[in-house]
């Protein structure tokens, strides 16, 4: 059969009719059939489109439509749709077409794209057929965290995550695509060789996650490359010594163009924290994972540090788990962290404190005192260098940076 342009109703009923028959031949894949049945679902799409599309037909009501004409069951639908369940789901309006669904039926039955996509507010290529797996990304925890809240029309039960993750994933990567690209470092292999067993699904959502956010901080000023100094550094350190230093951090970051976000790691990705450049704004990212003051300080210094002396045009971001001893190892990190360990207390300072020689929670106060910064620092340091971490515990400040980042 000559597959031809659909112009009148004859034309159609035909069109439907072979159709179904070919559809009844099962057609092997690259044989002559096959492709005379995606050819004649196209052009029955095509006609829909201009004919059955101008009288607004659901999604639902093309579905029985067609089910009616080619003489199929509900059963018959499981292959595009999944399961006799979700069949029954479709059909009764409790649940919406997904974009695989809609692909499926599209290619299997000829039903047109436009007809199916029906009131789903969408507005990526429908047809385009991504061969990423967004299954692997962290639905649930993204889920739970309220990314997937403004996404209309699309579920969000936890049990129908996986069935619409390509919705939803593009969706949440929708607002980072600048110019119909994605910023580096959210396709880039991860920079650090060390930091072994991240998921790389959960690392680029996280990384999104502190885009989403950074782009949402206004910023005070504009960052000049060159301002981080010591000298700015031991200024930043010293805020510390107030309640709400960390908060106080943030904004003396903003006043200088940096953007500060707290957005808790994911399973699997071990962060403590990164620093990035988005469109020549430095970001640092924080987790949080040992959520105590001298820990939040250290990091913040390192990914500064970082932010200073190791991105460029070539390494557009560092991510950073600071309890792996390989990455430690690394050039740049053990640069990040002695630079970070001076700039929070000066190494002639450390080498001539009492603290140092009788790690005891007066001369840790006394030292805290004398720099003008918090005694968690200091009590940090102890244990670092001591690699006891039973001493000072109770000077740390557990449990205190994430309150006061809950209502950011």
């Amino acid at each position: 059969m000559t597959t031809r342009i659909i112009k009148t109703e004859q034309d159609y009923a035909e069109a439907i009719a072979r159709l179904s028959a070919l559809m009844d031949e099962s057609p092997k894949k690259g044989s002559e059939s096959e492709a005379e049945l995606e050819l004649l679902a196209l052009v029955i799409e095509d006609y829909e489109r201009k004919i059955v599309s101008k009288v607004h037909v659901s999604p639902v009501d093309a579905i029985l439509f067609r089910m009616d004409q080619m003489g199929l069951r509900k059963v018959d639908l499981v292959p595009y749709i999944g399961s006799i369940s979700k069949v029954s789901e479709i059909l009764s309006g409790k649940r919406p077409l997904s974009l695989n669904m809609i692909r499926c039926l599209n290619k299997g039955l000829g039903i047109s794209a436009e007809v199916l996509i029906g009131n789903l507010d969408i507005s990526i290529d429908i047809l385009e057929n991504s061969e990423e797996d967004y299954a692997r990304y962290p639905l649930a925890e993204l889920n739970e965290r309220g990314y997937f809240s403004n996404f209309k029309n699309i579920p969000t039960k936890t049990n129908q995550l996986i069935d619409y993750a390509e919705e939803l994933m593009k969706y949440f990567f929708s607002g980072l695509i600048i110019r119909g690209h994605f910023p580096a470092f959210l396709r880039a292999p991860q920079y650090q060789s060390g930091a072994r067993g991240m998921n790389d699904y959960a690392l680029t959502a996280w990384l999104a996650c502190v885009l989403k956010k950074a782009r949402a901080i206004p910023l005070f000023g504009t960052y000049k490359t060159g301002s981080i100094t010591e000298q700015w550094l031991h200024d930043l350190v010293k805020l510390s010594r107030f309640e709400q230093g960390p908060l106080l951090a943030k904004e003396f970051l903003s006043h200088h163009g940096i953007a500060l976000v707290v957005e808790k790691h994911f399973q699997k990705t071990y962060l403590d924290g990164a620093a990035l450049m988005d469109n020549g704004i430095p970001v640092i990212g924080l987790t949080l994972r040992h959520d105590r003051l001298d820990n939040f300080w250290f990091v913040l210094l390192h990914e500064l540090i970082h932010i200073q002396r190791h991105l460029t045009s070539e390494i557009t971001y560092i991510t950073d788990n600071l309890d792996d001893s390989i990455q430690a190892n690394e050039v740049i990190e053990k640069e990040a962290n002695q630079e970070a360990i001076n700039a929070l207390i000066p190494l002639e300072k450390w080498l001539e404190s009492e603290v140092r020689y009788n790690p005891t929670p007066t001369n840790a106060k006394q030292l805290a005192n004398d720099l003008g910064i918090h005694e968690a620092i200091i009590a940090g340091r102890v244990r670092y260098e001591t690699k006891n971490w039973r001493l000072l515990s109770g000077m740390v400040g557990r449990k205190q940076v994430s309150k006061l980042f809950e209502s950011q």
